[in-house]
């Protein structure tokens, strides 16, 4: 029996079974090569789902987390936390906001976001404002807030009552956005490219026309950057590129190179209706988290990773969309810097079980979307090795 096969057996005795797990035990990773307890080595375009922003195991993160793990691991946030604060100062720093509160995760950041703007909108505008509008398709987390808040009824199934004050509407439909605005609405919350939704794009100025709007009715507007931030769009933080500036911005995955954390970002004014006592973290912003954050994003600052990222995504979905020509079933291409999605007219689950054989890790969205959201690294080489990788497949598909 192999490595593997024997740490499958033992995970099937003693883990909840909440995953459909492949048949790979990953022991080592390097860059944008994983290795797995039999010493077959992948190629991951996966990067631990949009985690794994700068490869596996960067050299400046893991002797930032080697360094803190030998001098201080964790402390009360009843105390001022010297890492926590160098980060919050970067973050603030290079985007919008004024104030930081660091958690574990992209739900738990979601939750404090919308704790945030039902907090604002009560104590400006008194009690009953705190309906937040989100999007069918979207993804917010698997707390009972986040999948209240999610626009996929997968995600809810069997786990109904479900907490009340979320609406749903189309993704990039400004005029049905409109129409749902009512006297008990408090925010808007959205992602700049639904990840798990199918690699979504936005409409051309879409996000401006929303940003109008939540200024018309005194909105907030909640930006779930999880996913799309910490370069994974070619720039720091997706908003960038579409020329506004949110309220709010939740952050996690990229942020520590693979350490647990999440964050929420605000300006001044509004972050200071969480006062002492209203909210709160245990591990939130731990010296271990956040000395891996401010490695993290020292290196994605003061690196050409997100020149890479730009030029690699142009180059990756241009080799895709020559794909798209060969082969009828590919019915789009689509993304922005390197999270890349290949919308097919027949299933894709098959295809991700074909490319981990062949050393391909990939992952499928929503039935009939190939994701691609690999390290912010990746390079012209890697990107051609996973075309013939794909291009076998596909063929073997025809």
């Amino acid at each position: 029996m192999s490595q593997s096969q024997q740490w499958i057996d033992r995970n099937d005795r003693v883990i909840a079974k909440t995953y459909g797990r492949y048949p790979l035990v990953p022991v080592r990773g390097e860059g944008c090569k994983l290795w797995d307890a039999d010493g077959k080595e992948y190629l991951d375009l996966l990067a631990g789902v949009a985690v794994n922003n700068l490869g596996h195991c960067p050299p400046k993160v893991v002797a930032a987390i080697r360094e803190q793990a030998g001098t201080l691991l964790h402390c009360s946030n009843f105390y001022n936390i010297p890492q926590q604060i160098r980060l919050a100062e970067l973050l603030c720093d290079n985007s919008f906001a004024d104030r930081v509160f660091f958690c574990n995760s992209g739900a738990e950041a979601n939750e404090a976001a919308i704790k945030l703007a039902r907090k604002y909108s009560s104590e400006k505008y008194g009690a009953g404002r705190s309906e937040v509008l989100t999007a069918l398709a979207s993804f917010h987390g698997r707390t009972y807030c986040g999948i209240s808040a999610t626009g996929q009824e997968k995600i809810k199934e069997g786990f109904a009552p479900l907490l009340p004050g979320f609406r749903h509407l189309p993704f990039g439909d400004i005029e049905a956005l409109r129409a749902a605005v009512g006297e008990r609405t408090c925010a808007i919350m959205l992602e700049p490219i639904q990840g798990e939704g199918g690699v979504n794009l936005p409409p051309e100025n879409y996000f401006r026309q929303v940003h109008q709007l939540c200024d018309e009715h005194g909105l907030l507007l909640i930006l779930d950057e999880v996913q799309t931030g910490c370069g994974r769009t070619g720039s720091l933080f997706a908003y960038e590129q579409e020329g506004i500036e949110p309220d709010i911005m939740t952050l996690a995955k990229g942020l520590a190179s693979g350490v647990p954390i999440g964050a929420m970002l605000a300006g001044e004014e509004l972050a200071a209706h969480l006062g002492p006592g209203t909210h709160g973290s245990t591990f939130g912003g731990n010296p271990l988290a956040t000395a891996a954050g401010i490695a993290t994003l020292e290196t994605l600052l003061n690196e050409d990773i997100l020149d890479n990222c730009r030029s690699m995504g142009a180059y990756f979905q241009d080799e895709l969309e020559k794909l798209q020509q060969k082969y009828a079933f590919i019915t789009e291409v689509r993304g922005r810097g390197l999270i890349i999605g290949v919308e097919m007219s027949i299933e894709g689950g098959e295809m991700v079980k074909t490319a981990m054989a062949k050393g391909l890790l990939i992952n499928c969205t929503v039935g009939k979307v190939l994701r691609f959201i690999p390290p912010l690294i990746i390079s012209r080489n890697e990107i051609d090795q996973a075309i013939s990788i794909l291009d076998d497949i596909f063929s073997e598909t025809v």
